[in-house]
């Protein structure tokens, strides 16, 4: 494949559109679909080319990244109605971005590959603004030949892009090893804040101190920001970890590994969906520890 291969990113969420805005800037022809008319219409904005569905998109690529919230979903786009697969053409490449367990990410492969379709297992992290600036970082895995074809578009989108195994699943092992850190480190900073402010220290005076020194971590500092500007605003929702730290508790479960802070943080991620923050900023379940002993978050005054 070459640069001027066209590329489909299917869910113009907050990291496919990152995707598909790094794709249109790097020259590569990009089509997009997605169910919200805002996103098409930011996509043609900059560029690219918006599509009514996954086969209509299909119809005009060989490469389809996929950047959607789970294995249903990228089920649902890719074998549903007006699907993409069906209208793919042999040969064609399937990038799934997709935090799925390892057995539905080799299922889906093994469902493309009757298709004479290949697939790439390559799950994400970094976030929103990192997807925006180029800079995702790729956790990669499958057929050589496959990763390879696929490299100019991991490349223009991409600051890293990590080649952890020849076979489907193998890349989402490893993210979901990731998530369990991921919202490990989210809970650990929502509770470390939540008693200091209980405690009545400073909140901004906390974070600075924590973000110099050996307790840190880049969570701590990219989420905490959240809360002092009281902006709940969804770039990884409560909702998405309480999913993927649920793929973390069911690959314990399957291969009989007890996971005991994992199962911790799951439960306070679970609580803040049960409390209604569900849609709200991974950062809200720090709202939990405030409506069970009562103090003041930055913003409080204005809700």
């Amino acid at each position: 494949m070459t640069e001027k291969q066209a590329v489909g990113v299917i869910g113009l969420g907050a990291i496919g559109m990152g995707t598909a805005l790094s794709l249109a800037r790097a020259g590569i022809k990009t089509h997009g679909c997605d169910l919200r008319q805002d996103a098409l219409d930011r996509l043609s904005e900059a560029g690219g080319q918006a599509e009514s569905s996954p086969a209509a998109l299909a119809d005009a690529v060989s490469v389809v990244m996929l950047f959607l919230v789970n294995a249903e979903q990228a089920r649902a786009v890719l074998f549903g109605e007006d699907g993409a697969a069906d209208r793919l053409g042999p040969g064609a490449i399937v990038v799934s971005c997709v935090t799925m367990s390892p057995q539905d990410a080799i299922d889906i492969g093994e469902a493309l590959a009757d298709r004479n379709i290949g697939m790439v297992d390559a799950p994400t992290s970094g976030g929103a603004g990192r997807a925006e600036e180029g800079k995702t970082t790729y956790i990669a895995s499958g057929d050589p030949k496959h990763i390879e074809a696929v490299h100019f578009a991991l490349e223009a989108t991409s600051e890293r892009i990590f080649r952890v195994g020849d076979e489907i699943g193998q890349g989402s092992t490893v993210k979901t090893v990731h998530q369990l850190l991921a919202g490990v480190h989210i809970a650990a900073a929502m509770e470390a804040m939540a008693l200091g402010m209980k405690m009545g220290v400073d909140a901004e005076s906390l974070y600075e101190v924590v973000s110099a020194c050996a307790g840190s971590s880049w969570m701590f500092q990219n989420r905490v920001p959240h809360v002092l500007a009281g902006d709940y605003t969804p770039l990884s929702a409560v909702d998405i970890f309480v999913k993927d730290l649920g793929l973390v508790l069911d690959a314990g479960k399957q291969t009989r590994f007890p996971l005991p802070i994992a199962s911790t943080a799951y439960q306070q991620f679970v609580a803040a969906s049960a409390a209604g923050y569900g849609g709200e900023d991974d950062s809200a379940v720090i709202k939990v520890y405030r409506d069970l002993v009562g103090f003041q978050l930055p913003g409080d005054s204005n809700e």
